[in-house]
Formats: C-alpha cells, sequence, structure tokens
C-alpha cells in the first residue's frame, strides 16, 4: 500500500509545473495552421484545442487563487484523480468561454504571468475552493503535473513534437496515479513497480512479506501514466511489452484507466 500520507517538495512541485508550462508554450509557439488542425486523439480536440486547454490549466490555477479561499481542505491529492470524471464537460466549457479570441502565444504568455504572479503570493497551506472540493494550493499543485504531463505527452504524440518532460513532474504525477491505484484497490497480493520512481501494493488477497512477491507489475513512467489516464489499453501495452505481468493476479485490465 502507498504510505498514508506521501509528502512532495514543495518548492520542486512549483518550479516543475512552472517549468513544464514553459516548455509548452515554447513548442506551441513554433506551430503553423496546418499543424494547429491536426487532430488530438483526444476526441473531436484539434491540436490548437489542446493546446488551449493547456493553457486554460495554468490561467484556471491564477483564477482559483483569486477567488476568496476555502476553510478547510476535503480533498487530498490522492483522490483527485477520482474527482474529475464528472467535471469534464464543464472544463472544457469553462476553457473556451476563458481562452477565446486571442493567438495561442498570447493566452499562453497571459496565463504565465498570471500564475507566475499567483503562486509568488500563495502559501501551500491555501485553500482553493474548487468544483471538485476544497484542496490546498501544494497538492492542487501536485495534480498540475498530472495534466502537464499528461497533455505534454498527448501533445507530442499529436503534433510530432519532442517537448521535454520535467523530470519531477514526471515523477509526481507517476506517484500520485500509483498512489491512486493502491487507493482504489487496497490490499497487498500485487506490487506495481515503475521505476526510479513509485512502488506501491495494491489488490486484495495474500500478502508477501519477504523476497519476491508473487504477483508483480512493472512498467517505466510514462506507460503507467498512458494507462492510468486511459491513453494506453492493458492489453496493448502487454502486446507491446511495455508492461511485464507475472503472477495469476497481476492483471490490472479491470482497474484501469484511474481516469480519463
Amino acid at each position: 500500500m502507498p504510505p498514508k500520507s506521501r509528502t512532495y517538495d514543495a518548492a520542486r512541485i512549483r518550479a516543475a509545473v512552472t517549468a513544464q508550462f514553459r516548455h509548452v508554450a515554447e513548442a506551441v509557439r513554433g506551430l503553423g495552421p496546418e499543424e494547429l488542425a491536426r487532430p488530438s486523439g483526444l476526441g473531436h480536440w484539434t491540436v490548437a484545442d489542446l493546446a488551449g486547454h493547456i493553457a486554460w490549466i495554468a490561467d484556471s490555477l491564477a483564477g482559483s487563487l483569486a477567488r476568496p479561499p476555502g476553510v478547510v481542505a476535503e480533498l487530498p491529492a490522492v483522490e483527485w484523480p477520482f474527482a474529475t470524471a464528472s467535471l469534464a464537460g464543464k472544463i472544457s466549457e469553462a476553457a473556451r468561454e476563458t481562452l477565446t479570441g486571442a493567438p495561442l502565444p498570447e493566452l499562453f504568455e497571459q496565463a504565465a504571468t498570471r500564475m507566475s504572479r499567483a503562486l509568488a503570493e500563495n502559501p501551500g497551506d491555501r485553500v482553493l475552493n474548487l468544483w471538485i472540493g476544497d484542496m490546498t494550493l501544494a497538492d492542487f499543485l501536485v495534480t498540475r503535473t498530472v495534466e502537464l504531463v499528461v497533455h505534454t505527452d498527448d501533445l507530442n504524440r499529436a503534433a510530432g513534437l519532442d517537448v521535454p518532460i520535467e523530470r519531477h513532474a514526471l515523477a509526481a504525477a507517476t506517484r500520485l496515479l500509483a498512489d491512486a491505484l493502491a487507493v482504489k484497490a487496497p490490499g497487498g497480493a500485487v506490487e506495481v513497480r515503475v521505476p526510479p520512481f513509485a512502488v506501491v501494493q495494491c489488490v486484495e488477497g495474500p500478502r508477501h512479506t519477504r523476497g519476491t512477491p508473487p504477483n508483480v507489475v512493472e512498467t517505466d513512467p510514462l506507460t503507467w501514466i498512458r494507462l492510468a489516464t486511459g491513453r494506453m489499453q492493458w492489453a496493448e501495452a502487454l502486446d507491446e511489452a511495455q508492461v511485464r505481468a507475472s503472477g495469476e493476479r497481476a492483471d490490472l485490465s479491470g482497474l484501469l484507466p484511474l481516469m480519463r
């Protein structure tokens, strides 16, 4: 099982979120009309729609910090993946309303400036009043690593780019989604390894106590994130040898994706 309360280095998370957004902004500036019109692979979104949504991630963070604070944080970061599904339509609509009427490079510049100022003015224990439930800024920033890593990967594949992914952003996203799996399927029968960032035990059944556990799943961070967010199917990952699974209980197909 995951630690009861995993801790993250707040300064590194802030730096990773800021740097990852900057990487995407730099890449988007180089996209032409033909590239922006390509399908993103995410429903009806084009690459331009996907890029606009990434800009909204930063802009909405600043907007949340501009609202009156919440009183008590109710939603920990590890439960955030399960709270997002019902808001997909609302988020898409809010993004469209917020980010229309300006070229993408300008939207990214405005969002980066707003986010930078808002983060500089607010401590990590600031409680945000969010649609999904009140969260501390520190916890919410960990969830932003998931959003930014996932959508950077989406953008790379859709537009044929090679936008770098910050190591600390990738580590935080990997750990959060691994811990979420252990929350969804508590137990000790299966050990899920995502080196070098995460190891969790999950699934009900006999717990191993020493040596090599009988049921092991191992994969790399980006494949794990794709599986956890529905970008890749379990069978596909096995067929392409991107996941190694041993043991009769080492089948996570019924537990994935954790979020979409």
